[in-house]
């Protein structure tokens, strides 16, 4: 791999599913030496779970475990475990998102692992923290992040309606990032004191987090009630609005004072400047509804490509409601790099999404089939070949 800031750290790769291996991913990312470790057999739940079986590609594996070397071992064998115990003790980083009474059978523990290296970086990934009643629930992103903290319930079309589902990996990946955070904070950490430490995140405290304007509102005794209906919303100008080719699109037109002329005047309806229903803050607060009638039949008026062409040109802040086509087909999604080619110039790929200046992110390698790097990985920990041989016979690695 290309030199970049993370080349020659070790990372353990030892969670499944996406939150805990996607901070990992981030890691490797920067140059980070990621060994996914997996048990033989089926390896990890989620290289399977892609949108589509029986498809040649693994779409969700290729995004999640992109430059990391797989190392097929049973955790569960005595000669699984002390190897794992061996790659510890030279690693950097350990991640994993284990229920809290398998990783203390299993000898996986942060009492356990700190103990054979007190320099490492132990990052641990629960549904709903380490303390209280619930910590050794299991939880998704789709019970824990998403519909235990609030937000299912605020995204709905009005309160009489059924609550948004979210989509694969929408709350893993945040929060993946939050575990990411918390790992170089900790290296940072050791850099001034040489000490490892434990670190912990949740898919219940990233889900409260994303949902904290409406918490932080209501611990400050305030109601929070579910979004009206589009029509009766608060205000016209950050509301969202359905062209003549039936696309829709949302404006963010909060400088009120000094954009609202020339936004009516680009729109070709200058005398709502002056109309007194719409003419302050106050009186558009008032008539949210009534302006956001008159707004829906201009818009109505056009195509959406005309819009655009109309709206950037006085500035004005909006969103199209684009469909995942069209943001692949986005050219600003490769100009800022959150699409990135795959090394071997076979398609693109979702990069990390941050930038250091002057730190190249490496070339996303693909995704190890399972097992693909357990000689390697094991030859590098001090196993002789004919080791290697006795564990592969007795079922300890594939």
């Amino acid at each position: 791999m290309t030199e970049s800031l993370f080349s020659g750290l070790r990372v353990l790769d030892c969670a499944s599913w996406i939150a805990g291996p996607c901070a990992a991913t981030m890691l490797s990312d920067f140059g980070a030496d990621v060994i996914k470790i997996e048990p033989p057999g089926a390896g990890d739940p989620w290289r399977t779970r892609g949108p589509f079986p029986g498809r040649d590609v693994d779409y969700y594996w290729q995004l999640t475990s992109r430059n990391k070397r797989s190392l097929a071992i049973d955790l569960k064998h005595a000669d699984g475990i002390a190897a794992l115990h061996r790659l510890v003790a030279s690693a950097d980083v350990f991640v994993t998102n284990f229920p809290l009474p398998v990783r203390d059978r299993l000898k996986l523990s942060a009492e356990h692992l700190m103990a054979l290296n007190p320099r490492l970086i132990y990052a641990s990934f629960t549904a709903y923290g380490e303390e209280g009643e619930e910590a050794a629930k299991t939880g998704f992103d789709s019970t824990a992040y998403w519909a235990r903290t609030g937000l299912m319930d605020q995204v709905r079309a009005a309160s009489d309606t059924p609550p948004a589902r979210s989509m694969p990996g929408m709350g893993d990946h945040p929060s993946g990032t939050g575990l990411y955070a918390a790992i170089v904070t900790a290296l940072y950490r050791r850099e001034k004191t040489g000490q490892g430490s434990l670190v912990k995140s949740s898919l219940l405290q990233n889900g409260l987090w994303a949902n904290a304007c409406a918490v932080q509102t209501r611990l400050f005794n305030e109601q929070v009630g579910h979004r009206p209906l589009r029509e009766d919303a608060p205000n016209a100008l950050a509301n969202h609005y359905q062209t003549r080719d039936n696309r829709w699109f949302i404006m963010a037109l909060f400088n009120e004072q000094r954009q609202l002329r020339g936004f009516l005047t680009a729109i070709g309806r200058p005398e709502l400047t002056d109309d007194p229903r719409f003419a302050t803050d106050a009186a558009r607060k008032k008539n949210a509804r009534v302006l956001t009638t008159v707004l829906d039949e201009v818009f109505r008026s056009r195509d959406l490509a005309e819009w655009r062409t109309v709206l950037d040109g006085v500035g004005v802040t909006f969103g199209i409601a684009a469909t995942v086509d069209e943001a692949l087909e986005d050219p600003q999604m490769q100009a800022c790099g959150a699409l990135v080619p795959f090394a071997d110039g076979k398609g693109l790929t979702v990069s990390a999404p941050f930038h250091v200046e002057g730190v190249e992110k490496i070339a996303p390698q693909r995704a190890p089939g399972l097992g693909q790097n357990t000689d390697d990985v094991l030859a590098q920990a001090g196993y002789s070949a004919d080791d290697i041989g006795r564990m592969r016979s007795a079922g300890v690695v594939a």
